[in-house]
């Protein structure tokens, strides 16, 4: 380092709190000893990266002390252990995988679509209950005989002929540095293709949500119908079957 630098840096370390000093003399610190233990080229361990992981965490400035790796390094570190602890926390005293549809009720789903071409999903589920046998929506599409029915418009001719009156809603993930999952709602327009609302939680209750749908469509401005290809009413912010 140049006298002027080394002069600079001196001046700015007297305006720095003790506690960003102390982290910046560990990050220092950490690295010394990787490089001394590694040679040339770094080499870097399990606890080295949890160390960086957390440190990011804990002090804002960490990317001016990093040497050896890159910041993006750092933060794939911290998106791979994101991972591994939902891994590890969705599979904590649970068995993978869903339990296996008896086959009783595969054989009477195929059997009622096949005798009941103009049954839907909904419909055939519905008589299911009334046997007594409570089945979800993605099981009863999942086993329904479909050589026997005519083919259907796809779903991008649906969209075309009816994109003035769709909106999409939806939520997606976001991960935070403390290992949080905050929920972002979104409300898509599809004739526009522009976002109409979007709001973030940390806790998406059915209450919030319809709140959030009363925002995005107000007055006279909802939609007849939803992404998901069924008529809805949105109107006053409660998805009502029609």
């Amino acid at each position: 380092m140049s006298c002027p630098g080394m002069v600079f840096a001196f001046v700015r370390s007297l305006f720095r709190d003790r506690a960003a000093l102390a982290a910046e003399n560990l990050a220092l610190r950490q690295q010394l000893a990787v490089q001394q233990r590694s040679g040339k080229r770094p080499r870097l361990r399990r606890r080295d990266r949890i160390f960086w992981v957390w440190l990011t965490k804990l002090w804002p400035g960490w990317q001016a002390a990093l040497l050896i790796v890159k910041p993006d390094t750092v933060v794939r570190w911290h998106r791979q252990g994101f991972k591994l602890y939902w891994k590890w926390k969705s599979s904590k005293g649970r068995k993978g995988g869903r339990p296996k549809v008896d086959k009783e009720i595969r054989t009477l789903i195929r059997r009622m679509s096949r005798e009941n071409l103009t049954w839907g999903v909904p419909r055939i589920r519905a008589e299911l209950a009334l046997l007594g046998h409570e089945v979800s929506r993605s099981t009863v599409w999942k086993y329904i005989d479909r050589s026997q029915r005519p083919p259907s418009p796809t779903w991008r001719s649906f969209l075309m002929n009816h994109a003035a009156d769709i909106a999409t809603i939806d939520f997606f993930t976001v991960s935070t540095a403390t290992f949080r999952v905050l929920f972002c709602f979104i409300v898509l327009e599809h004739s526009r293709r522009r976002i109409l609302h979007f709001n973030v939680t940390a806790n998406p209750t059915a209450e919030w949500t319809g709140i959030q749908i009363v925002q995005a469509f107000p007055y006279d401005s909802a939609r007849k119908f939803s992404s998901a290809g069924q008529r809805q009413d949105l109107r006053g912010g409660v998805l009502r079957q029609s």
